[in-house]
C-alpha cells in the first residue's frame, strides 16, 4: 500500500504530471484511447507506459502515484553520520561557510556536499537564509588579456583573531583571470605597496594599469596634482594608476579580502598560527596555489599584456622614496636630519646649489644621483 493511501475514501495527493496520466489511463479504461497513445500523451516511453497502465488496473488511481512517495530518499545521509556530522560542525566549523566546512569534514572522512551540509542546517535551524539589498549598480566587464589592469588594496583585519597583533594583507588581483597574490605587512604604507608591487613584477612582469583606492599613498588630498611617491614610480615604470570612487568599483579585490578574511583566518586558526611571519610562510607555501587553482579563470583573449621592465631598470632603485635636494657649499645633502657628504672625487660636477636626486631604498641605502650619475 502507497504511504498515505488507505482506501477509497484516503485523500491521494497527485503532481501535475500524475493527474494527466489519471486523465490519459482513464480513456484508454473506457476503450477511447489506447496505451501507445496514452504513452505519448503522458511522455512516457511504451515499456513505462504498459507498467503504469497495469498498476492502474490493479490499484486504480493509487497506482499513477509515484512510489517513493513519502520514503526516504535511497541516497540520504545515513542517521548517524548526519548527527555526526552536525556534532563536529558546531564543534569545530560553526563559524565555517558550508564549502569550506566540507572540505574541513572531508579531511576528517566526513564527506557530504555543502548543499547537504545546509539542508541539515536547516533541518536543524542553525543556519538561516540571508538577503542581501544595495542600490542598483553597473555590472563593468572584466578586461580582456591578462596584464590589462589589476587591482590592489590593503586588507585590514584582525588575522590572528587575538592570538597576535593586527596588520594588513597587501591583496593584488588580476582583472581578467583572479589570479591573485597577497602578503602581509605591519601596515599599509608606501614600503609595503612599493614591496607587494614589486613582487608582483617579480612573477608576472609589470601590468598596463593598477586599480586602487584613495589612500594617502595613491594620492596627495593637499595637493591632488602632484603625484606622490608610489604614483610617480608608476609614471616612471609607464603604468596607469586609476583611482576607484568607491569599495564597490573595485568589487573584485574587495570580494578577494572577504574570501582571505574567511578562508585565510580559519586556516590559520586551524594550525595554529599566530603572528605575520608563520602567516606569510602559509600562505606562500599552499594557501595561494590552492586558491587560484580554485578560483582563477582563463581570460577572454590568451595574449598576455604584462610587460618586461625596460633594459638597464633596477626596479628596487624605481620602487623607494625619490626626493630631490640641493648641494650645500660644503658639498653636502641633508637627508632626513643626516647630512650626506660628497667626496671630492665628484669635484668635476661643480655641485654646489645644484639638485641631485636621493634614493631611499627600501633595504635603507641610500643612493644620490646628479643627471644620471652617482
Amino acid at each position: 500500500m502507497i504511504p498515505g493511501y488507505a482506501g477509497e475514501m484516503a485523500e491521494l495527493r497527485m503532481s501535475g504530471k500524475e493527474r494527466i496520466g489519471l486523465e490519459t489511463f482513464s480513456r484508454v479504461k473506457r476503450g477511447v484511447a489506447t496505451v501507445v497513445l496514452a504513452a505519448e500523451l503522458a511522455g512516457l516511453s511504451l515499456r513505462q507506459a504498459r507498467r503504469v497502465w497495469q498498476r492502474f488496473k490493479v490499484r486504480g488511481d493509487a497506482g499513477l502515484v509515484h512510489q517513493l512517495r513519502g520514503r526516504a530518499s535511497n541516497r540520504r545521509l545515513p542517521v548517524d553520520v548526519a548527527a555526526q556530522v552536525l556534532k563536529r560542525y558546531q564543534e569545530r566549523y560553526a563559524d565555517f561557510g558550508p564549502t569550506l566546512a566540507c572540505e574541513k569534514l572531508a579531511e576528517e572522512g566526513l564527506v557530504l556536499s555543502p548543499d547537504t551540509l545546509t539542508a541539515l542546517l536547516k533541518e536543524r535551524g542553525l543556519r538561516q537564509r540571508r538577503r542581501r539589498h544595495g542600490r542598483h549598480r553597473q555590472r563593468r566587464e572584466r578586461r580582456a588579456c591578462l596584464g590589462s589592469l589589476v587591482q590592489m588594496d590593503g586588507s585590514h583585519h584582525d588575522w590572528f583573531e587575538g592570538r597576535g597583533g593586527w596588520c594588513v594583507l597587501m591583496v593584488m588581483i588580476d582583472d581578467a583571470s583572479n589570479r591573485t597574490y597577497a602578503r602581509f605587512y605591519a601596515a599599509e604604507t608606501t614600503a609595503a605597496a612599493f614591496e607587494v608591487f614589486g613582487r608582483w613584477v617579480g612573477r608576472q612582469g609589470v601590468p598596463r594599469a593598477l586599480y586602487v583606492d584613495w589612500h594617502a599613498i595613491y594620492r596627495d588630498g593637499d595637493h591632488p596634482d602632484d603625484p606622490t611617491q608610489f604614483g610617480r614610480a608608476m609614471q616612471d615604470l609607464g603604468v596607469e594608476l586609476i583611482q576607484a570612487h568607491s569599495p564597490q568599483a573595485k568589487g573584485r579585490v574587495e570580494r578577494r579580502n572577504a574570501l582571505f578574511q574567511d578562508r585565510l583566518v580559519k586556516e590559520m586558526r586551524w594550525r595554529g598560527i599566530n603572528d605575520m611571519a608563520a602567516g606569510n610562510r602559509l600562505r606562500e607555501g599552499s594557501f595561494l596555489a590552492d586558491l587560484n587553482r580554485r578560483y582563477a579563470v582563463t581570460a577572454r583573449q590568451e595574449q598576455n599584456l604584462h610587460r618586461a621592465l625596460p633594459a638597464g631598470t633596477v626596479l628596487a632603485e624605481v620602487l623607494c622614496v625619490q626626493e630631490a635636494r640641493v648641494v650645500g657649499q660644503d658639498w653636502c645633502v641633508r637627508w632626513q636630519n643626516r647630512w650626506l657628504q660628497i667626496t671630492a672625487v665628484h669635484t668635476a660636477l661643480n655641485l654646489p646649489r645644484r639638485k641631485v636626486l636621493v634614493k631611499h631604498l627600501a633595504d635603507d641605502g641610500l643612493l644620490v644621483e646628479y643627471q644620471g650619475q652617482r
